[in-house]
C-alpha cells in the first residue's frame, strides 16, 4: 500500500487525485495540506480517517511551515503529491526530495520559480519527479522509449482557453466570469486565468525545460482546441510521436502517484470519428506565451520575478482592480524594473519573489493612476 501526502487537498487537482486514491486499492493518503480552506479539508479528513493535516491559515493537527516539513515528517508518506497552486509550492517540493521523497508535481511553479534548486535536490537525493500536468505527463511517458540524440523538439498542446480566435481588442476589457469559463479543462481560478493568457503554456515552456533537459528553441507549442493531443514528441527523422488521450486530469494523476507501476486499465479511447485541429498560437493575442518563455531563457531569477508579477496580476483581476488586457503590462513592466541574477539558493531566490511582488503592486498602482 502506497501511502500518499496531497498537498493542496482541497484544490481540483486535490479533490480529483483524492478521487483516484479512493477508488484504488493500492494507494491510501495518510496527509493532507490546505491554504484557507480549512473546514474542507477537515472534512475530507474525517471522511478517511486522516490524522495529519496542516492549514497555512491555521487549524490541522500539524503545525503549518513553509516547507510543510512536520507534515511530512509527521505523516511518513511514500510520496508526496504537491497540487499547491503557486510559489508557495517551491518549499515543500524540496522538503520532500530532500528527504528521499519521489514527488508527483502539479506545483508547475517549483519549476518555474527553482528550476535549479529542484534540480540540484533530485541529483543530491536521487528521488524521482513525477509529472502530473496532462501535458508533461505526456512527454514524460513518449521520451522514455526515445534516444536524447533522437529528439528534434518537445511539443505541448494548448486548448486555447477561453478567448482562442479573438483578437488582443476583443478581450482587453474580459471580465473574470468569461476568463474563468474555460471550455474543456475544469481547473483552480488562477491556473484557468493563466490559460486565458496562455501564461500557463509560457510556464509549462519552463517546466518542461526543467523536467526534460530540452533547450527552449526545441520546445514548441501548438493549439489543439479538442484537447485530446496531450503531447507530441518530433524526431531528427521528421517523424511524430503523440500521446493522445481524454481530456481528464484524474489520469495523469493516476498514472503520477503509481509510477513506476503501471496504472489500472481504463476505458477505450478511440480518436475514429473526431476531428482534431492544431493553429500556431497568437503572438499578438497573448503576449505573456513569449514574455515567459523570454525569461525562461534569461535564467537565473528571471522567471521568479515573472512568476510572481503574474501572480499579482491575476490576483488583481479576479478582483477586478486590473483590465484583463493589462495582465501581461504588469509582468513585462516588472520584468523590467527588477534586476534578475543567479538564483544561487533558496534565501536568493525567495528575495527575488518578493522583489516582483513588490515591483508588481507598483505597476498596478502606476496604471490605476494613468486610468484616472
Amino acid at each position: 500500500m502506497k501511502r500518499v501526502l496531497v498537498l493542496g487537498s482541497t484544490g481540483s487537482i486535490g479533490v480529483q487525485a483524492l478521487d483516484v486514491i479512493d477508488a484504488a486499492e493500492d494507494l491510501v493518503a495518510c496527509g493532507l495540506s490546505c491554504a484557507v480552506r480549512h473546514d474542507a479539508m477537515a472534512a475530507q479528513a474525517a471522511d478517511r480517517g486522516i490524522v495529519h493535516t496542516s492549514c497555512a491559515a491555521g487549524g490541522g493537527t500539524v503545525p503549518y511551515a513553509p516547507d510543510l516539513a512536520p507534515l511530512i515528517e509527521a505523516s511518513q508518506p511514500d510520496l508526496v503529491l504537491n497540487a499547491i497552486v503557486g510559489a508557495v509550492g517551491l518549499q515543500p517540493t524540496l522538503a520532500a526530495l530532500e528527504r528521499g521523497l519521489p514527488v508527483a508535481l502539479a506545483n508547475k511553479e517549483s519549476l518555474v520559480v527553482g528550476g535549479d534548486l529542484v534540480a540540484a535536490a533530485r541529483k543530491r537525493s536521487g528521488a524521482a519527479l513525477i509529472p502530473v500536468d496532462s501535458e508533461h505527463s505526456a512527454l514524460f511517458q513518449l521520451l522514455m522509449g526515445v534516444s536524447e540524440d533522437q529528439v528534434a523538439a518537445g511539443v505541448l498542446t494548448a486548448s486555447g482557453g477561453p478567448f482562442r480566435g479573438r483578437s488582443a481588442a476583443q478581450i482587453a476589457d474580459a471580465t473574470p466570469d468569461q476568463a474563468l469559463a474555460h471550455p474543456t479543462w475544469s481547473m483552480g481560478a488562477k491556473i484557468t486565468i493563466d490559460s486565458a493568457t496562455m501564461m500557463n503554456k509560457g510556464l509549462e515552456i519552463i517546466e518542461a525545460h526543467h523536467l526534460f533537459g530540452l533547450p527552449y528553441d526545441r520546445i514548441e507549442v501548438v493549439v489543439h482546441p479538442q484537447s485530446v493531443i496531450h503531447a507530441m514528441v518530433r524526431l531528427v527523422d521528421g517523424s511524430l510521436l503523440t500521446h493522445a488521450g481524454p481530456p481528464d486530469m484524474r489520469i495523469p494523476i493516476g498514472y503520477a502517484l503509481r509510477h513506476p507501476q503501471a496504472p489500472p486499465e481504463g476505458p477505450r479511447f478511440d480518436l475514429v470519428g473526431r476531428e482534431l485541429t492544431f493553429h500556431v498560437p497568437d503572438a499578438e493575442a497573448f503576449p505573456c506565451l513569449a514574455i515567459a518563455r523570454a525569461a525562461g531563457e534569461a535564467g537565473g531569477t528571471a522567471p521568479t520575478i515573472m512568476n510572481a508579477a503574474n501572480e499579482v496580476a491575476v490576483q488583481a483581476f479576479l478582483d477586478n482592480r486590473l483590465p484583463f488586457g493589462d495582465i501581461p503590462r504588469v509582468v513585462a513592466a516588472t520584468l523590467g524594473a527588477v534586476h534578475a541574477g543567479p538564483a544561487r539558493d533558496l534565501d536568493t531566490v525567495l528575495e527575488a519573489d518578493a522583489r516582483g511582488r513588490e515591483a508588481a503592486k507598483g505597476s498596478l498602482a502606476g496604471l490605476a493612476e494613468a486610468g484616472r
